[in-house]
């Protein structure tokens, strides 16, 4: 079995559930009431979708995470 090392986007949406999501697997995402639970359950979304991506012979392109940057803007 290949090891991935992937980037997870954690936020909290407005029912104060954490919602993960990967972004070198689009579509893959889970969400739950804490983030123990939620650690596990992407952990389960991301095999998934690798396993759905190795059946279809999906490239699987990984990129290196760089930061998160928060900003203000006026619209």
């Amino acid at each position: 079995m290949k090891m991935y090392k992937l980037s997870v986007l954690i936020e909290k949406d407005e029912d104060n559930m954490y919602v993960a999501k990967v972004p070198d697997l689009p579509g893959c995402h889970s969400q739950a009431k804490n983030m123990q639970e939620l650690m596990k359950r992407i952990k389960e979304a991301i095999q998934l979708c690798l396993e759905v991506k190795k059946h279809d012979k999906t490239r699987i392109d990984i990129s290196e995470f760089v930061g998160v940057q928060r900003i203000e803007v006026k619209a």
